[in-house]
């Protein structure tokens, strides 16, 4: 599969291109960036493009786009005019409205879109994942999502917490990560009840704070909560409560936790698993090199996804305007003190 990147000399965009150089299955086609001797420099003797049209009249099959979100809307569009799949970063676009869009647009013209929810691909996480499959810990009672750090200060750039280029605050942050994660770990969120505050970082339209119960058509809820006032550093966590058990996956440190029985208040086996490959390797070298794993995976699925598969880990478009959808949904729930509703969206391909 021929891919083309846009936005590649930035820090994500540098680690998509070289997730397609190294996977057999893919070439990298082309990379476009509006500084052309940043764009020469990562594209490895791909032809490199500041221009949008010049860039997309290069021969490929599918583009990633790892540019802001404010500047999303657009090149998916056009990504779909030229019959070209789609793999965009999160958040899909800075509004539920532009989401609806790329999304028309991508059934419009029958083509793939991938929503940029790499931490999916983390072990700690997958392993939740594949935990809840499994039955281990039986019926599902509850969910905790977490997603949380220092705020502000651990931005290189004023654009990315700047609602309008970014969307919004820590919803659409580290949160937006966790919400994704939320919803797949539940199936599905139909019910959102939440408070959204702006009272640390003062940034009109970025909340420092989200706290939430989601729900599943089931009823089956998940306490969430992402911030930025997490004065204790990064921190992703999951956990998820059974009839017959407890799981639990976090990062950073990579970890897990299970805790089985065979009758509720049974008597318990633990297994708690560190990575301490994955933490000398982050302390050698970078949190990059864990995330350039998950996109490895991420374009494998992706790739597959553009073939018609089904069953796959990777976020569909559906799953990406879900997570933007329930980011407004606590705002509007916060403004109103009531529940928010939402219809069930399903697969994309279903």
């Amino acid at each position: 599969m021929r891919i083309g990147v846009i936005g590649a000399a930035g820090k994500i965009g540098q680690m998509r291109v070289q997730t397609i150089i190294d996977n057999p299955d893919t070439t990298l086609a082309a990379v476009m960036d509006m500084d052309m001797d940043r764009a020469e420099a990562v594209a490895s003797g791909a032809p490199a493009f500041t221009d949008a049209d010049r860039f997309f009249d290069a021969d490929m099959d599918a583009v990633i786009i790892s540019t802001p979100a404010h500047v999303r809307e657009p090149l998916c569009l056009t990504a779909f005019e030229r019959g070209l799949h789609v793999l965009a970063e999160k958040p899909l676009a800075t509004t539920a409205e532009a989401s609806r869009r790329i999304v028309a647009a991508a059934r419009e013209a029958g083509r793939a879109l991938g929503g940029g929810f790499n931490m999916r691909y983390y072990p700690a996480f997958s392993y939740v994942k594949d935990i809840i499959g499994s039955g281990q810990i039986g019926e599902v009672d509850h969910m905790r999502i977490y997603g949380g750090h220092e705020g502000l200060t651990k931005f290189v750039h004023d654009w990315e917490y700047k609602s309008e280029i970014s969307g919004g605050g820590a919803l659409w942050d580290v949160g937006i990560h966790m919400t994704d994660m939320a919803r797949h770990m539940l199936g599905e969120i139909t019910s959102v009840y939440g408070v959204a505050t702006e009272k640390v970082w003062n940034e009109p339209g970025s909340e420092d704070n989200a706290m939430a119960i989601f729900k599943n058509p089931e009823g089956i809820p998940a306490i969430y909560q992402a911030t930025w006032t997490d004065w204790k550093g990064y921190k992703s966590q999951v956990e998820v409560y059974g009839s017959k058990g407890m799981v639990r996956g976090a990062y950073a440190p990579m970890e897990t936790l299970l805790i089985t029985m065979d009758r509720p208040s049974g008597k318990p086996s633990r297994q708690h698993r560190r990575y301490p490959g994955i933490m000398l390797r982050e302390k050698l070298k970078s949190w990059k090199t864990t995330a350039l794993l998950s996109f490895a995976d991420e374009l494998q699925e992706f790739v597959g996804l553009c073939a018609g598969r089904t069953g796959l880990r990777i976020s569909d478009g559906h799953a990406a305007l879900r997570a933007i959808e329930v980011a407004d949904a606590v705002r509007e729930s916060s403004a109103t003190g009531q529940p928010v509703t939402l219809k069930a969206l399903g697969d994309m391909a279903a």
